[in-house]
């Protein structure tokens, strides 16, 4: 990992936690996972991945036979609400990290030459969009010191010091709490502001 004393709390969950701080497909397949599911049991799920097929080294996971990977991971636990359809995106992540990163995730944010290059790195992703990727690029640069510069001005608000709106501002189940309730009230003033429109 980019940094060497990368303590992250993502799963809030010792292992889990330890697994995303040292291994960056982990952190990648956490925020793949993190939509439409609680965002510590998505970022559980890479931890539930590498206990039940062994590995989570990218060409492996990419070459697995896809109906046989999909029941290991809709398998209950599941890794996701969507474990089977979430199967084949993370599948198509490890093809696209092996085939552009030499299987290598973390070169995806140590090789960027720049923030917008890093963001559209991750826009390419599959599974990923420009949402997605800014937060990541956010979680980067707040818990993993990856602060090219101008990073907060190119990522926009979820850059901003101080504030609770995304995975990238959680560090304990203080700050967890203030995220959720960050996005319960976008998600109501989103619903409200569609109602009247």
């Amino acid at each position: 990992m980019t940094d060497v004393d990368a303590n992250l709390h993502l799963a809030q969950d010792p292992t889990a936690d330890a697994l995303l701080s040292s291994d960056p497909f982990a952190l990648l397949t956490g925020m793949l996972l993190d939509q439409q599911f609680p965002m510590e049991h998505a970022f559980a799920g890479p931890a539930k991945i590498l206990a039940r097929f062994g590995t989570l080294e990218p060409g492996a996971i990419a070459a697995a036979e896809p109906v046989a990977f999909a029941d290991l991971c809709a398998t209950p636990p599941a890794i996701h609400r969507y474990g089977r359809s979430m199967a084949g995106r993370l599948q198509a992540l490890a093809a696209h990290v092996c085939e552009h990163y030499d299987g290598d995730a973390e070169r995806i944010w140590t090789t960027a030459k720049g923030t917008p290059e890093l963001l559209a790195r991750l826009e390419a992703l599959p599974g990923f969009g420009a949402q997605k990727a800014r937060i990541f690029a956010s979680l980067l640069g707040k818990q993993l010191g990856v602060r090219p510069r101008g990073w907060r001005e190119a990522i926009g608000p979820y850059a901003a010091p101080g504030t609770f709106r995304s995975v990238a501002d959680v560090v304990d189940p203080e700050s967890l709490a203030k995220v959720r309730a960050f996005k319960k009230q976008a998600k109501a003033a989103a619903k409200s502001a569609a109602a009247e429109g």
